[in-house]
């Protein structure tokens, strides 16, 4: 995965959504970490993987990665507000844990990183998502071909006063 290019594409989309909503020079990292924390419950629940209680099959493939890379937009994000993205490679991760147990491992990984907002954290939390995707059999180059596609979909969706 080409992290650089992805934090690349994040800054214009950033830099456009900033502008273009008067929002230049706020702090939006509060918000950013919330949106996170929502974006990662949306997909849990397309995956369905907590729901014990209920027989129903996960969403498909293709929504839970586009599930997953709208939760990399707001890392990505976080790491350019907080000039934390310079060193940060793409873990090649080999471990695999319980689909609940990562998420909950994300989550935990989230709210360290928001009491920290450190480059150590960071890396923490990159490091925790990364493993989310192996958790759920995404490929660094299926991300990259998402990210891109919803990227495009969210200056899109900028154009249309979304």
């Amino acid at each position: 995965m080409d992290i650089r290019k992805l934090f690349d594409m994040q800054r214009q989309l950033d830099e456009r959504i900033e502008t273009e909503r008067g929002l230049r020079g706020e702090r939006l990292v509060e918000r950013k970490l919330l949106a996170l924390l929502v974006e990662i419950g949306e997909l849990a629940n397309e995956t369905r993987c907590f729901k014990f209680w209920s027989s129903k099959p996960p969403a498909a493939v293709e929504t839970i990665l586009e599930e997953y890379v709208d939760g990399l937009h707001f890392i990505l994000s976080l790491g350019l507000d907080l000039s934390l993205h310079e060193g940060v490679q793409w873990p090649n991760v080999q471990e695999s844990r319980p689909l609940v147990d990562q998420f909950l491992r994300v989550f935990e990984a989230v709210h360290a990183f928001r009491g920290q907002l450190n480059e150590e954290a960071y890396n923490q939390l990159v490091y925790a998502y990364a493993q989310l995707a192996h958790a759920l059999s995404f490929t660094a180059q299926q991300i990259e071909r998402a990210y891109i596609a919803k990227n495009e979909v969210n200056h899109e969706r900028q154009s249309h006063n979304y």
